[in-house]
């Protein structure tokens, strides 16, 4: 897949007018800056629209179109941002375990990117929708990572890496991965498996997330919530689909395409 992107339209997506290079200061503040700006939604896969992932349509429905995506659009998004900073990517990808326990054999369906900044190897990672990291984590097992949020860690045991978060005082696994590099084709098979798989949540249920500096935004269906550390958790259920195309455009940045499928799909979310 070629890496060349129109970087300046990248940058005014995000509102980011920072100085660019390739070290830890610049990932920081990109990884930062792309969370905030550009959600994780699934209305394509929800309504039955295929996820392209070629570079040409992520810049059209990402930046152009106001649209957001899931972690496939958003890391390969991403990771054609940074080679063109100047940075050194590698795509891998992890067996989701949120909400799981630790031992379950789930899937590859998550991607993950592996940075080389400032001389250091790191990871990052712009779309895994309500824990979304906002910054980047040295790869260095066992040591708590402090972002804008909560703190994050990486353990490690005979090669498995698990990325965790601190929640409430408590370090749950987000998901566990492997340091081997990994092709296109191998995400095009995981994307076109969570994007049409009868029993994806991602075909399922409404999605959607943003994370900011000092709040997460989560949309499940009709439940809306906002995240702040160190408080209680503030949801309401939204009462139709005037109101949830509100929360989505003014809440989520998102651009909500007009159609009768969405429409329809709106009209039918449970709550």
């Amino acid at each position: 897949m070629p890496d060349a992107i129109d970087l300046d339209a990248y940058l005014r997506r995000i509102g980011y007018r920072g100085t660019l290079a390739p070290d830890l200061p610049t990932l920081h503040a990109l990884a930062t800056a792309h969370a905030a700006a550009i959600p994780f939604e699934n209305l394509d896969p929800l309504c039955g629209v295929p996820v392209r992932l070629e570079l040409d349509a992520l810049e059209r429905k990402l930046l152009h179109e106001g649209r957001g995506g899931y972690c496939f659009e958003q890391n390969l998004l991403f990771a054609a941002v940074l080679r063109a900073v100047g940075f050194t990517v590698r795509g891998l990808i992890a067996r989701v375990l949120w909400n799981q326990p630790e031992d379950a054999v789930t899937a590859q369906t998550h991607m993950l990117l592996d940075v080389e900044a400032s001389g250091e190897r790191c990871l990052a990672d712009v779309g895994f929708g309500s824990m979304t990291l906002a910054g980047a984590l040295r790869l260095q097992p066992g040591v708590a990572q402090a972002t804008a949020l909560e703190p994050f860690r990486l353990l490690e045991h005979e090669g498995e890496w698990r990325m965790q978060a601190c929640v409430r005082g408590d370090w749950l696994t987000l998901y566990r991965f492997d340091l081997a590099p990994r092709e296109i084709v191998d995400y095009v098979v995981a994307n076109h498996y969570v994007s049409t798989w009868p029993a994806s949540i991602f075909v399922q249920q409404l999605v959607v997330a943003r994370t900011t500096c000092d709040r997460r935004l989560t949309l499940r269906d009709r439940e809306f919530t906002v995240r702040r550390v160190g408080a209680e958790p503030e949801r309401r259920s939204l009462r139709d689909t005037a109101e949830i195309r509100r929360v989505l455009h003014e809440e989520f940045l998102l651009r909500v395409p007009d159609n009768a499928e969405l429409e329809r799909k709106l009209a039918a979310l449970p709550g």
